[in-house]
């Protein structure tokens, strides 16, 4: 097993920008196990992430997100999808960074309202964001720490599920994006 095999890919990004569902076709790809930490901490738990902030708000959220962290980062090899505010917990970054290729997956506020108010789950980070401009403002608080985090960054927004797979998977092989690839 080569380094990159064994280095996890991490995805991050705001809610919407396709981590889930990239990861789970990625790791097919790559032949890789798929890890969703928000279905990690769910399994674990008991309970839905609704319900957890329900019951005991974001900040018992984000310990559970961490030791779910702490837990991936002893692994090896893995798709690793994380929540749209798991690089606030530098915590998070720093267990994982060493050991995996983060790759921030980007899109405007507009997609990502489009995408996110289409599905029938409510976010619960959402429930107070009524339109793009209230959603940008949530983004531009996160983004110095996705840039700070991400190793690359891919816009979802400009290209689809089937072009972003293969532009990661061809990164993970040559260390660099295709020529038509997007970032």
């Amino acid at each position: 097993m080569n380094d990159n095999q064994e280095r996890h890919l991490v995805l991050i990004g705001f809610m919407g920008t396709g981590k889930t569902s990239a990861g789970t076709r990625l790791a097919r790809e790559l032949n890789r196990s798929f890890i969703d930490i928000d279905q990690e901490i769910e399994q674990v738990s008991g309970m839905s992430v609704s319900e957890m902030f329900r019951r005991y708000g974001e900040q018992r959220f984000r310990s559970e997100e961490t030791l779910a962290t702490a837990r991936l980062a002893g692994q090896k090899g893995l798709v690793i999808s994380t929540g749209g505010g798991w690089v606030l917990k530098e915590e998070n970054v720093a267990l994982l960074k060493p050991v995996s290729l983060i790759i921030w997956l980007n899109a405007s506020p507009e997609t990502i309202y489009s995408r996110v108010t289409r599905k029938k789950s409510i976010r619960p980070l959402l429930k107070n964001i009524h339109n793009p401009e209230e959603l940008e403002q949530m983004m531009s608080v996160r983004r110095s720490y996705y840039q700070r985090a991400a190793d690359l960054e891919i816009d979802t927004g400009s290209c689809g599920l089937r072009q972003l797979v293969h532009d990661i998977a061809y990164y993970m092989k040559y260390g660099r994006l295709p020529e038509n690839g997007q970032v």
